[in-house]
């Protein structure tokens, strides 16, 4: 346990579509009693806006108190940090977590990332995952792939990252949008080593 939670799960949401896995992600991660710190780009501002009613204004103070009132968290269990909040504890290896999810992510932010740019507090975050060996995890949703979105998936595999596109499955025969959302949030947890009851593990009984 780090303090009242256990140890902090970075989650960045940036400007891909599927804005509802990001925020689902936030919510069971608070569940799970873990602390999360919270990064989303102007970008994921305009896309949570499009598809969903939820209202996230942008300043890290009240952003995060907005969604700790949305995921029904304890005070202090959700942190937000700004683009280019540089002090942030994920802008450093020696002050960032041990896990981190971009969620969605954006074939822009996955050719940042690939490539080192470092330009944004996210970005930056993700480098510093890698370069310190920690756990990294991105969310792409795109189709069609280009070879460049696919090379760069290649390049952050080799790297050590895991990409983990959000392509739900049907086998549990989701009933609901809902359902297509926590199958990708909870192979997100499986990578996580976090226990859930989102869906029954394959060749189990639901």
């Amino acid at each position: 346990m780090v303090g009242e939670f256990h140890a902090p799960v970075s989650v960045a949401m940036t400007g891909a579509s599927g804005a509802q896995y990001g925020l689902r992600l936030i919510e069971v991660l608070v569940a799970a009693e873990r602390e999360v710190w919270v990064m989303i780009s102007k970008a994921a501002h305009m896309v949570i806006a499009t598809e969903t009613d939820v209202d996230l204004p942008a300043k890290p103070e009240r952003l995060a108190a907005a969604l700790i009132e949305r995921c029904g968290a304890r005070p202090g269990q959700i942190r937000c940090f700004a683009r280019e909040d540089w002090m942030a504890p994920v802008a450093s290896g020696s002050g960032a977590s041990s896990a981190m999810v971009i969620c969605p992510c954006s074939t822009g932010t996955l050719s940042a990332v690939a490539c080192g740019a470092s330009n944004n507090l996210i970005e930056r975050a993700a480098d510093v995952a890698l370069k310190e060996r920690r756990q990294l995890i991105l969310v792409p949703r795109e189709t069609p792939l280009s070879a460049i979105h696919l090379q760069h998936m290649l390049d952050l595999t080799r790297l050590g990252a895991v990409v983990m596109p959000a392509a739900p499955g049907f086998y549990h025969r989701p009933a609901s949008v809902n359902d297509m959302i926590d199958f990708i949030v909870a192979r997100i947890l499986n990578q996580l080593g976090i226990a859930h009851e989102l869906m029954p593990a394959w060749g189990t009984e639901a």
